[in-house]
């Protein structure tokens, strides 16, 4: 049984039934159950793929006790949604190989459950600082300049939740950043049936290790709501800035990515779907072919006018 994003259930990809509550027993991290082959799973894997039989494995050790999510956004969109998702998106890049998107290599497309810490801040902004305001006008032939100086004081009180930070190794963290936001709205308590046919990790490093990415998103965040306050001004000097954070709590969550990953030249190019809202992250190489067929109907097309502008003139002598 795996889960289906498309009819938001576990069904059988077999037989096609639905909700059937089978759940295959006794899975352990060396074999798979289905076809008893060796499963060469890495070392944060929580679920993967037999690459024997296809058959999805979850382990649930792994998905248990310390190491059990407190939340999931569940996948939205199937991996058919997905390849159509990046089948729109590369029209639009003019360049790209042809075999960019054929199905042998859109099937490799996999579904991943990135492991995410999400922290909660209150923090406080105490700002001080001087400002100036100046304007000028002219009467008769002087031209007059007024400078105006005040004392700008500001206090802010933000609630920062769930800033994220992703816990797996295997992702750039850069990536991560850009295939926010997620909609935190549909976050809901783990149940492993939501991890059954995709790949998933579980946090490759504790909260406490990465808490400064979440830090430094949260001080971002904080100093540009500060500046929207401070506007109107000619000039601005801080004479005091502080800001506290104190953390609520942090929470483990699951968040869902569809990875592609396509080789052209001897060079790998990833392209990840955010399986939520659909949002793309990736470069596509460049078809040297076509970029060449490019260069020469339009050096062509050049040369054609250039001509027609010659003739032109000699017509007109």
């Amino acid at each position: 049984m795996v889960y289906s994003p498309e009819r938001k259930s576990m069904y059988c990809p077999h037989c096609e039934g639905i909700e059937s509550g089978q759940k295959t027993e006794g899975t352990s991290e060396e074999t798979c159950a289905n076809c008893g082959a060796p499963v060469r799973a890495g070392r944060f894997a929580s679920s993967t793929r037999c690459e024997h039989c296809g058959n999805y494995i979850v382990f649930d050790k792994k998905v248990q006790g310390s190491y059990e999510p407190n939340l999931i956004v569940p996948f939205k969109i199937g991996k058919e949604g997905a390849k159509e998702i990046l089948k729109k998106e590369v029209k639009k890049r003019a360049f790209t190989p042809a075999g960019f998107l054929s199905e042998a290599t859109l099937d490799k497309m996999e579904g991943i459950y990135v492991p995410f810490w999400l922290y909660d801040y209150l923090a406080h902004y105490d700002y001080v600082g001087e400002g100036t305001k100046v304007r000028s006008w002219r009467s008769g032939d002087k031209e007059y300049t007024e400078t105006s100086y005040y004392r700008v004081v500001r206090e802010l009180d933000i609630d920062f939740d769930k800033i994220p930070a992703d816990a797996s190794i295997a992702m750039d963290d850069g990536i991560m950043d850009l295939m926010e936001p997620y909609d935190y709205k549909e976050l809901e308590g783990f149940q492993d049936k939501y991890i059954s046919g995709f790949l998933s990790e579980y946090f490759n490093d504790d909260a406490e290790t990465l808490e400064p990415r979440a830090i430094a998103k949260a001080k971002s965040d904080a100093e540009a709501l500060l500046q929207e306050q401070l506007g109107g001004y000619s000039t601005l000097r801080a004479q005091h800035k502080r800001l506290d954070m104190d953390r609520l709590g942090f929470s483990y969550a699951l968040l869902p990515v569809w990875v592609y990953t396509y080789s052209y030249r001897n060079q790998k190019f990833p392209f990840y779907v955010n399986g939520q809202t659909g949002k793309v992250i990736g470069k596509t190489p460049m078809s040297v072919p076509k970029l060449a067929g490019y260069s020469a109907t339009a050096f062509a097309f050049s040369y054609l006018i250039i001509n027609l502008m010659f003739m032109i003139a000699a017509f007109w002598r």
